[in-house]
């Protein structure tokens, strides 16, 4: 008999390794060899093992008598006699007689030997029938689970080698089944992190410990426009024996459930910018910083630079006229960049009025009041989004590939727009981003709105305010004179805070600061008509209290307002200073090389109470001595007390031959808060 024992490309006398279990150790295939009698010439261990009887048992006797029953004997004679005569094979199950008794179905393959002498010898292999009935099914069913799994499935060698690779795979990274047969599996992963994947393979090829649901992301080459991410688990395969066979790799599109939690993340993170827009956009009633919020908060999570342009008649809070083809004129409030950028210099820096042509995407966005959306910017789209050729270029060179401009609406009215462009960022503006930027602009559009309105009426009022008060010379007879007037920080309405500086005969001077309670037009009103009757009582050169008890009835007769006044005259020849106060804060004496105090001058009620009078006082004021008229508004808080503050105010009064300019700024600058709800009026005169 010839045969060969040693596999084709291997070693002839390579042996194997002690303790392998090959397949066939596993179904235990027995081997017997019958000659032209049927009688047993070769018995293996196995033989031994599936049917009981020993080699010494079984050689020389024939087959049939040992292991057929009677019953089946003439089916299995005739069978052996056309096996010798024919040379065909035969297989299938037969029961056989085991030593113990016992019928057991074998699994056979019979055949015809031929020995290099022409004898001629019958071959029989046999395997229990159950158990290769279970190991058929077992593979069956690996095999349909393979091929008809969805998830993606492949082996390799101890190399990373592929070795098998079912159809999910191959549809989910788009390589034939034939063509990843051989190759690395470097070869073939979409991942940017190949050596990741190739590292954690071989780690489990090392510690047999299988590696779970490895979260990767790339672009296969079925897809390569999209994004897709994947799920892999790593199993060691082992032989019986513990021999490592290579790797098993399964791989689970979750691309959807990724998409899903992107999605729910992005939506994550523009609620929170929704709510930090909320929080950060519109913190004050400035326009500018209006806009530089907004534009802080778009330049990031939202575009990669951020403007934002008023049209310039919105700004001046006139009527904007009806949209139309023809140009606007923008005033820049805001620019901001996520990261360094040349897209910076083709950009308006905020204060630059430009004109913008009809044609212009900007344009067009604040006459249509609709968003402007272009998803892959070209040239041509470049020429209408920059305000010239430059521009375009420099656009071009930061690497601008996605814009849009919402408009800034509020109350009906287009104010502007939100210049929104995309560098870095390489996802371009999609309709999600439309719906966020027009949440953004039009909280923004609600808080620059109020802003620019109440600029303008602050603007108004101050206007009017500082028209009601006294244009005076810095220098009289016998007295150096400085003056403030400051608005209320917090507030757009007109106060009711005044001062006068009054010549009046025998070179004397009257010194006059008042309070209208309340604010408004109305309040500004009533200051003007006691500061003109002030004026008139002055000129009649009477005492201080008489003036007081005069403003008190004229006070009466107005509509129930609440005034204080300070009024005091100086008189350069004799040195005395003559006061009467209606409720008003008192005033402070600052005296070189002394302590600064406030002045105890009997305090009448506010006019407007009627019949109360008013008492005058007198005080001296020697050269360089300082004295302070103000309103409650320099020093009242409502966090502190008015003691305290009366005090600071004498801390600032250390020096009283500080020039009065400073003096004055001094006061404002240390005493004031930026969310003061009062206007203040300050008159500080020196003695000369």
């Amino acid at each position: 008999m010839t045969a060969e024992s040693f596999p084709p490309d291997g070693d002839p006398y390579e042996s194997e390794p002690p303790g392998r279990t090959s397949l066939l150790d596993v179904l235990s295939v027995a081997a017997l060899v019958l000659d032209t009698d049927g009688r047993i010439v070769f018995w293996t261990p196995q033989a031994e093992e599936l049917f009981g009887y020993s080699a010494a048992e079984a050689l020389g006797r024939p087959a049939a008598r040992l292991i057929v029953h009677p019953e089946h004997l003439q089916a299995v004679v005739q069978l052996f006699a056309e096996v010798m005569e024919t040379g065909r094979s035969w297989a299938g199950a037969f029961p056989v007689r085991h030593k113990d008794g016992s019928t057991r179905v074998m699994e056979f393959r019979n055949m015809r030997l031929l020995d290099d002498l022409g004898d001629v010898y019958a071959l029989g292999l046999a395997a229990d029938h159950s158990l290769l009935q279970r190991v058929e099914t077992d593979l069956a069913l690996c095999e349909r689970l393979i091929n008809q799994s969805p998830i993606g499935l492949a082996l390799l060698d101890p190399d990373l080698r592929y070795l098998l690779v079912n159809p999910a795979l191959e549809r989910i990274d788009g390589i034939p089944a034939e063509d990843h047969l051989g190759r690395r599996l470097r070869e073939t992963l979409p991942f940017p992190d190949v050596d990741t994947v190739e590292s954690a393979l071989r780690q489990v090829l090392t510690t047999g410990t299988p590696l779970l649901d490895q979260y990767h992301v790339g672009r296969p080459r079925s897809d390569p426009e999209h994004e897709h991410a994947w799920s892999l688990s790593f199993y060691r395969l082992e032989d019986p024996g513990g021999r490592v066979l290579g790797a098993a790799t399964s791989v689970v599109d979750v691309t959807e459930r990724h998409r899903a939690a992107a999605e729910a993340d992005r939506a994550r993170r523009r609620l929170t910018l929704i709510a930090h827009a909320s929080i950060r956009v519109g913190t004050s009633l400035e326009v500018e910083q209006t806009a530089a919020e907004l534009a802080e908060i778009a330049a990031g999570e939202l575009a990669d630079v951020a403007a934002v342009d008023i049209l310039d008649a919105a700004l001046a809070c006139r009527r904007v006229r009806k949209p139309d083809n023809g140009p606007e004129l923008f005033r820049a409030l805001a620019l901001r960049a996520a990261h360094p950028t040349v897209a910076l210099r083709a950009a308006d820096a905020p204060g630059d009025l430009a004109s913008y042509d009809g044609d212009r995407l900007v344009t067009l966005c604040v006459h249509t009041g609709r968003p402007i959306l272009v998803r892959q910017v070209g040239p041509q789209d470049l020429r209408r989004i920059a305000r010239n050729a430059e521009a375009a270029e420099l656009l071009a060179c930061s690497g601008v590939h996605s814009y849009l401009a919402v408009p800034l609406i509020a109350h009906g009215e287009v104010l502007g727009a939100l210049d929104l462009k995309r560098t870095r960022n390489p996802a371009p503006f999609d309709d999600d981003d439309v719906v966020l930027a027009g949440e953004l602009a039009s909280r923004a559009a609600i808080a620059i709105d109020n802003a620019r309105w109440f600029q303008s009426v602050r603007n108004t009022s101050l206007t009017l305010q500082r028209s009601l008060l006294p244009d005076h010379a810095p220098h009289h007879i016998g007295l150096e004179l400085a003056s403030r007037y400051q608005p209320a920080q917090a507030t757009s309405e007109v106060g009711g805070d005044w001062y006068d500086v009054i010549p009046l005969t025998g070179d004397k001077t009257a010194l006059v600061v008042g309070d209208v309670m309340g604010n408004g037009i109305d309040a500004a009103a009533t200051m003007g008509r006691l500061r003109t009757a002030t004026c008139a009582y002055a000129d009649l050169d009477l005492d201080p209290g008489e003036v007081l008890q005069h403003l008190d009835k004229i006070t009466c007769d107005l509509e129930h307002y609440i005034v204080t006044c300070l009024y005091a005259v100086f008189d350069p020849h004799t040195r005395q200073c003559r006061m009467a106060n209606a409720g008003h804060m008192p005033p402070a004496l600052a005296r070189p090389g002394e302590a600064p105090i406030l002045l105890d001058l009997p305090s009448g009620a506010p006019l407007g109470v009627g019949g109360v009078r008013f008492e005058t006082a007198a005080t001296e004021l020697r050269p360089g001595d300082l004295l302070v008229l103000y309103t409650d508004g320099l020093v009242e808080t409502r966090q502190h007390s008015i003691d305290d503050r009366l005090h600071a105010l004498l801390g600032f009064l250390d020096a009283p031959e500080r020039p009065l300019e400073e003096t004055c700024d001094l006061l404002l600058y240390g005493l004031r808060h930026a969310d003061d709800h009062d206007d203040v009026a300050l008159l500080v005169a020196r003695a000369v």
